[in-house]
């Protein structure tokens, strides 16, 4: 922190002064994309189920709105954006499908697309397949430390809970059709452009 007092870390954007900027950016984005895949339903694979997503979302982000106790967690959930971006990335940078481990490109176009995968299968991984489980299990632990503080278990993180099991079963469905991608792309030996997911 400085003289002004404002201390700029992770926790202080997720949980303290700048936590409403976070929400308001937050809110704005999952507003405009749920408007863009609305009305352009072809830049997405999945239109119906993104604009599910979003709506449930916008729910979800205004419980810590209101529960601050829970800010956190809509920080931690958020960070499942990188690799939103990532996906975007492979899409935009890498057109052609190109699978990533071929040795025959141009070494700029190589190195871009090898750099881009890791870090999508990486944070897919990392954000969607370990993260998004574990924020369930403290998620639970809370709505039972809460129920009995409030003395009775149908309280706010009885909404954010079913909400969490929305998105960690669309994580694991997105999960099994990404490797199903993958599996028919070896099985007819490199001669399909790659799935970019969602």
């Amino acid at each position: 922190g400085g003289s002004s007092g404002i201390t700029l870390s992770i926790a202080t954007a997720w949980t303290g002064e700048w936590f409403l900027p976070f929400f308001q950016i937050t809110a704005l984005y999952f507003v405009v994309d749920l408007l863009w895949v609305a009305l352009v339903p072809k830049c997405v694979k999945s239109p119906a189920t993104i604009v599910q997503h979003h709506i449930a979302t916008i729910c979800y982000i205004l419980i810590p709105y209101y529960y601050p106790f829970v800010r956190w967690v809509m920080g931690a959930c958020m960070s499942v954006e990188v690799n939103t971006w990532c996906l975007i990335a492979r899409r935009v940078f890498n057109k052609q499908g190109l699978p990533p481990w071929i040795l025959n490109l141009p070494l700029g176009v190589s190195i871009r697309i090898k750099l881009i995968s890791v870090l999508f299968y990486t944070s897919w991984i990392l954000i969607r397949i370990v993260l998004y489980p574990v924020i369930w299990v403290v998620l639970f632990a809370l709505w039972k430390e809460y129920s009995i503080e409030v003395g009775t278990g149908w309280n706010v993180l009885a909404i954010a809970l079913p909400l969490h099991t929305v998105f960690c079963a669309l994580n694991i469905n997105w999960t099994f059709d990404l490797l199903l991608s993958k599996i028919r792309y070896w099985r007819k030996g490199g001669k399909e452009k790659i799935d970019k997911g969602l």
